[in-house]
């Protein structure tokens, strides 16, 4: 995503969002207007468009499943037809999320979203489900606090059980691996060995800066030349919902930096990319979806059995490593950029995968 010259990324960012939701909701019935603009002042531009595209889904389960809404378009369906959604229209909704198959837009940036593409098919787990449902039941006690309906339907549909999910990060033998992959190209082909020797510093940097402050991927790619401060080891990042935070990062990790930035002096970044810090081979600011490919494709070579390895993992393993050596896990989530110590407390501190280590080791069927 280019942004102006003096504009910051999260700025320029918040300004695509905005322009996103607005495009959504000249196709979405009025009252979703409403409720979009109620949140403004308590939410970011992204949280409203995430709530936009669920609430989409809704409304295009009614208009392909239910009798009622059958031939209506999304911006015809009026409060009246909202009132008239029945509690057996809702409980269904749930199993509709499962599989559902996704319509062709034409006006959205997908690229599977081509006048000759077919329907995709669409499947939601528990926390598809679980986030899907919470955003209708928003919009319905914001319809019921506003007395634009009598009764709160919505809470009346159970919300699907979450199954805590194995927490998957790197090991530290892992993390070095993955390191040493990334300096020597090693463990690839030939033909994908001459790519990385072109990405070699800016990919070895990235990953560091990754793995040794755990940022999140979006605050990553939003980093320009300069928020970086050499003289302190420290870095001025962006956070969720645009609260700007000083971290500070090691020695090893400004070595790594260092390099890259004198390489990256040497690339004429295209026009509304100059101030980024990492940059793609187009010479654009590098995208979230090729940092992650990035991380899989290194993760994979170093950690073969951890396929799903991705940049939240990354900074899961940070998480953890830091509070293996500190036990504060108030300093945690202090640097992780919590809010709810909480969180920290579920994602980070548990050693689950320890504890089954020591487990095994614990019961000997024979004596040595």
């Amino acid at each position: 995503m280019p942004s102006q010259p003096g504009i910051p990324y999260a700025k320029a960012a918040a300004k695509r969002h905005t322009e996103l939701i607005r495009a959504l909701l000249r196709e979405m019935p009025a009252i979703v207007g409403d409720f979009i603009f109620s949140l403004e002042d308590q939410s970011a531009a992204l949280t409203r468009l995430a709530y936009l595209y669920d609430l989409r889904v809704f409304f295009d389960y009614l208009i392909h499943e239910t009798p009622a809404f059958a031939g209506k378009t999304r911006v015809a369906i009026s409060l009246a037809d909202i009132r008239a959604i029945t509690l057996s229209n809702l409980e269904r909704y749930p199993n509709y999320l499962t599989l559902y198959y996704k319509q062709p837009d034409f006006n959205s940036r997908n690229p599977h979203d081509t006048p000759l593409a077919p329907e995709r098919a669409i499947e939601n787990a528990e926390h598809g489900k679980m986030r899907k449902l919470c955003a209708l039941r928003s919009f319905y006690n914001y319809l019921f606090k506003n007395k634009y309906i009598e009764g709160n339907l919505a809470e009346l549909v159970s919300l699907p059980r979450l199954h805590d999910k194995a927490i998957l990060r790197l090991e530290p033998d892992e993390v070095a691996r993955m390191l040493d992959l990334a300096e020597s190209g090693e463990a690839f082909g030939e033909r994908q060995k001459k790519y990385t020797e072109r990405t070699r510093g800016r990919d070895v940097a990235l990953l560091s800066l990754l793995l040794g402050t755990g940022i999140r991927v979006s605050e990553c790619v939003g980093l320009n030349l300069y928020d970086m401060n050499f003289e302190e080891n420290a870095f001025l990042v962006t956070r969720k919902g645009g609260k700007e935070m000083i971290l500070y990062f090691s020695d090893e990790v400004a070595g790594a930096l260092l390099r890259y930035i004198k390489e990256r002096k040497g690339i004429k970044a295209l026009e509304g990319h100059e101030d980024a810090l990492f940059l793609s081979l187009q010479r654009r600011r590098i995208t979230q979806r090729a940092v992650e490919n990035l991380v899989k494709k290194y993760a994979a070579a170093a950690a073969p059995l951890k396929r799903k390895i991705s940049p939240h993992k990354l900074r899961s393993t940070y998480g953890t490593e830091l509070y293996r050596s500190t036990g504060d896990i108030y300093l945690v989530a202090d640097v992780l950029g919590h809010a709810d110590v909480n969180t920290t407390r579920k994602h980070y501190a548990a050693m689950s995968e320890e504890n089954r280590r020591k487990a095994a080791k614990a019961v000997k069927l024979r004596e040595d």
